[in-house]
């Protein structure tokens, strides 16, 4: 059992891409999208590298970890995005947010939404959104209880 205390707080390095995908394929949604073997398909880490290089000190384009001990127990996707909308104010967008099967409960996803808030906030962030699947009423209950506004309806598009 993880203490909630025990949790800390790093971004991923290439290292960390089997553990981020055994999270993501461990949820309802992710074990049919997600494949999870050894080795990872070699997709995984193009798209790693991809961020990584898109990403800067001012602009992050990274996975942020929840960390018990050496193990993965959380992880989210956190990017800032520059815009012209709101004055120009920069704002950070959350994807991918898991946390394993095996700590749910002990607050660790909350933990891990603070900590990217806090994140974004020092990066001068004035706005933190993200899109969760309709039918995730328990997520949805949790970021409401965070704080969060069910404010925009979100949409998209497969491209094949």
């Amino acid at each position: 059992m993880t203490a909630q205390s025990d949790i800390t707080f790093r971004y991923a390095n290439r290292a960390d891409l089997p553990a981020i995908v055994a999270l993501l394929a461990d949820d309802e949604k992710g074990k049919t999208r997600e494949e999870f073997t050894d080795p990872l398909p070699d997709a995984y880490y193009a798209a790693f590298d991809a961020m990584e290089s898109q990403s800067t000190e001012a602009l992050p384009n990274k996975y942020l970890l929840a960390m018990s001990g050496d193990d993965v127990v959380g992880c989210l996707q956190l990017t800032l995005i520059a815009g012209l909308s709101r004055r120009g104010q920069l704002r950070a967008q959350i994807e991918g947010v898991r946390v394993s099967s095996k700590v749910r409960g002990q607050k660790i996803g909350e933990k891990l939404i603070e900590q990217s808030i806090s994140v974004s906030k020092s990066l001068g962030a004035h706005l933190v959104q993200f899109t969760t699947d309709k039918t995730r009423k328990d997520a949805h209950r949790f970021y409401e209880r965070l704080g969060f506004v069910a404010s925009h309806e979100g949409m998209k598009m497969t491209l094949d």
